[in-house]
């Protein structure tokens, strides 16, 4: 019964209250979609795991490890396992179609993901082929890659052009895991360094560890970086997580101003809920007055008025949310490049949900204070 009245209330002004729907709806959505992309912005950070570790040479990326580091590391305690590998950084055909593409020690690297599943097979063929690379299926689909087919990435670090053949697609074991890397064999990249250019063989770019437990990273990298203090090349060792968040400050400043928008966003819709709610209550005076004759106070009128702005608001947020979804595909699609994972979150919807309760809530405070502050005698002289 009372919804009954809220909804007759809320839609007495059907083309108003339908363009106060539509604003709140294209809001939520835009509010939606920029969390989203502030989360997938933290995708990687989040797919890390607490049980691997980056060393990295301690003055920049930029700078090499060398390759006879891997021994020692691997003697450790709490080491688990030692993969490593390089930044290519080839592109395929043309730039616009950038990709992660990666050499690494195949079979070191992948016992340390295990969330990239590969077939059996598939896998099987990767490893026997010093010229094989695994890619992820977004972006086999993407180019309409198949097991088998030859593809050329025109080096920019490592000089020429470099043949690969497809042996595998991974596909991610959750929708966090990035789809659209492609990795192949480090010691292609070394043998053809060591002929073509000497001084830059047995050189690596990172070096991936497992730990036996989460616990001990801090011990391990301490030990690691320790290990190599005071060596040409120095080493600093960080956790997956922190190693990636170290990218992520460098474009904190475009993440700091997509939740700036995203909080105008909502401070814009809440102020024509407010004008909304102001109007509608201004026309309704004389039934305040005439509520208040019968008896009712002022938490009833309180009640009928946040109710009426819930029900718009809730109303325009659960529009927003539907067409969150699609819309976030069609993103993706069209950007598959920039964002490859680009979920709508479950943390992402309870937000529009507060954020709904909130334009509601402060658009409702005016109304009500000026509908129960109305003397009943100036009320009923606006009737009529």
């Amino acid at each position: 019964m009372i919804l009954r009245i809220l909804f007759r209330n809320a839609f007495r002004n059907r083309l108003r209250t339908g363009l106060t729907i539509l604003g709140i709806t294209v809001a939520i959505l835009a509010f939606g979609l920029l969390r989203t992309v502030v989360s997938a912005w933290y995708a990687g950070v989040e797919a890390a795991s607490a049980a691997r570790l980056v060393t990295r040479n301690a003055v920049s990326l930029v700078f090499p490890l060398p390759l006879s580091y891997k021994e020692k590391i691997r003697q450790i305690p709490g080491v688990r396992g030692v993969s490593w590998g390089n930044w290519f950084g080839g592109i395929y055909i043309e730039e616009k179609n950038f990709f992660p593409n990666f050499a690494v020690d195949a079979r070191t690297y992948l016992d340390l993901y295990p969330e990239f599943i590969l077939p059996e097979d598939q896998l099987k063929s990767f490893l026997g082929d010093r010229k094989g690379f695994v890619a992820g299926r977004k972006i086999a689909a993407q180019f309409g890659w198949k097991p088998g087919d030859t593809v050329t990435l025109r080096g920019v670090i490592y000089p020429g052009n470099w043949d690969f053949v497809l042996r595998g697609i991974y596909r991610g074991r959750d929708k966090t895991i990035d789809e659209t890397q492609f990795f192949f064999h480090w010691d292609y990249l070394n043998e053809t360094m060591r002929r073509k250019f000497p001084g830059r063989a047995d050189q690596v770019g990172f070096y991936m560890i497992g730990v036996t437990h989460p616990d001990l990273a801090a011990e391990v990298s301490s030990a690691i970086d320790e290990t190599f203090r005071n060596s040409l090349a120095e080493t600093l060792t960080e956790t997956e997580k922190a190693f990636n968040l170290g990218f992520i400050s460098m474009t904190s400043t475009i993440v700091m101003a997509i939740q700036l928008v995203s909080i105008v966003i909502i401070v814009i819709i809440m102020a024509v809920v407010a004008n909304t709610m102001a109007m509608t209550t201004r026309e309704r005076i004389g039934d305040y007055a005439i509520l208040k004759t019968l008896g009712f106070g002022g938490r009833h009128i309180a009640a009928l008025i946040f109710g009426e702005a819930l029900v718009i608001t809730l109303t325009g947020c659960a529009l927003g949310m539907a067409l969150t979804y699609p819309v976030a595909r069609a993103f993706t699609e069209s950007l598959p490049n920039f964002f490859p994972v680009f979920n709508v979150s479950s943390s992402t919807l309870v937000l529009d949900v507060a954020a709904a309760l909130l334009v509601a809530g402060v658009a409702g405070i005016v109304p009500t204070r000026t509908a129960i502050g109305i003397r009943i005698a100036d009320g009923l002289r606006r009737i009529g």
